[in-house]
């Protein structure tokens, strides 16, 4: 409030990430006929995004100018709040240029767990992570959360599924702790062990458990559903439905992880790798091996995609997981599936990242999608993912 009449100014948004990486947005508003500026109503006129976007100067946060581009704004840590910065100023300036003078300013604080939610860090058997609990007596929903090849511990998702009511297990199965470096390859009883270990907990209400996975955890969620009857609810986002990478045990069963051939990884002219082609073909006859038969599944699927990821191909593989179960009478399934949205499906207002530094190659990989849709789905499929989960686990 306090402008005058339509007067021009650029919004920015500035924020540091653990390691001190800063990351900014701008947006170029006018002033309404009182000289206010509603960011619920008003669309923004250039910058970074254009339209009405309450939330874009969030999810448009990108590395300042003089950081190392392809870096990720993610939490490290949920105890403490992400801390933004929110200045107004005079004028409109683009993106990276100089901005005019400041009019005002504030700290608005990004909060990843509610009062009162409790994390444990756990070493339970050979199972390792954290778990979160909602305040209160419970009994609460138990889900599993995994995350992708990059490894180690990642917990925001977890914390946030504890804020909304559920007893969450952030999972690692690699680069953490005593668990192996690399990913060369899986053992299922790892997962069953963390399963069994949240079904029985006293805080987690029976008698199946949920699990939620991205990337190479997604495809673990499939496969968890598949031959544990602890699980009985998967969410897998941006999953691929064949075994990858690594392969899979399980007691006498091994399921062979299809390999990336690099022949077939292009680079652009400014050092993106682009792995869409690179995946062996999971519909190929010789690779049949590695299909998850999710057919044997009990429990229900909830498919999230989007239609511009570029990390590989998995609008189809969704397709290819639903033509399955539908060939053997299943209909225990439901699909999101997202135009303009990337590789990355994340809860809502984490910052659209479309080239991201992978953390095994060390160079940049082109995970695809266009910052408004993504943006869109993060937040649609956040409320669809928490209803499913509601809807299964009780």
């Amino acid at each position: 409030a306090g402008l005058s009449p339509g007067q021009p100014v650029t919004l920015r948004a500035v924020a540091a990430d653990d390691r001190g990486c800063l990351f900014q947005s701008c947006a170029h508003y006018r002033a309404d006929s009182r000289g206010e500026l509603h960011l619920g109503t008003d669309a923004s006129h250039g910058g970074d995004y254009t339209g009405v976007e309450p939330m874009g100067l969030f999810w448009s946060l990108a590395p300042a100018g003089m950081e190392k581009p392809y870096q990720r704004l993610l939490p490290r840590s949920t105890g403490a709040p992400m801390k933004v910065e929110v200045l107004v100023h005079q004028g409109h300036s683009p993106p990276g240029a100089m901005p005019g003078p400041v009019v005002a300013k504030t700290e608005v604080q990004r909060l990843f767990t509610a009062p009162g939610v409790r994390r444990i860090r756990l070493k339970e058997g050979v199972v390792r992570g954290s778990l979160f609990l909602p305040p209160g007596d419970g009994p609460f929903p138990g889900v599993i959360d995994m995350y992708g090849d990059e490894g180690g511990l990642i917990e925001f998702r977890s914390s946030l599924l504890a804020t909304h009511g559920f007893a969450a297990l952030s999972l690692p199965y690699f680069d953490f702790e005593d668990l192996p470096r690399v990913m060369k390859e899986l053992k299922l009883e790892y997962f069953e062990e963390a399963a069994r270990f949240l079904q029985r907990h006293p805080k987690v209400k029976g008698p199946g458990v949920g699990v939620i996975g991205t990337g190479k955890g997604a495809e673990l969620a499939l496969s968890m559903i598949t031959f544990l009857p602890e699980v009985v609810a998967a969410v897998s986002i941006s999953g691929c439905s064949s075994n990858t990478v690594a392969d899979l045990h399980y007691g006498e069963t091994t399921l062979p992880g299809l390999r990336f051939d690099m022949k077939k990884v292009s680079v652009s002219d400014s050092g993106v790798f682009d792995v869409f082609e690179a995946l062996d073909d999971p519909t190929n006859p010789a690779n049949s091996s590695s299909v998850i038969p999710i057919e044997k599944a009990e429990g229900h699927f909830l498919l999230v995609v989007g239609e511009d990821d570029r990390m590989w191909k998995s609008s189809l593989y969704a397709e290819l997981a639903i033509r399955r179960l539908r060939q053997h009478g299943k209909e225990n399934f439901e699909l999101l599936s997202y135009p303009g949205a990337g590789h990355r499906i994340d809860p809502p207002s984490t910052p659209f990242c479309q080239v991201a530094l992978d953390r095994v190659l060390g160079v940049p990989v082109l995970g695809g999608g266009e910052s408004k849709a993504h943006a869109h789905a993060q937040e649609h499929s956040w409320g669809k993912i928490q209803e499913f989960l509601h809807l299964h686990l009780g």
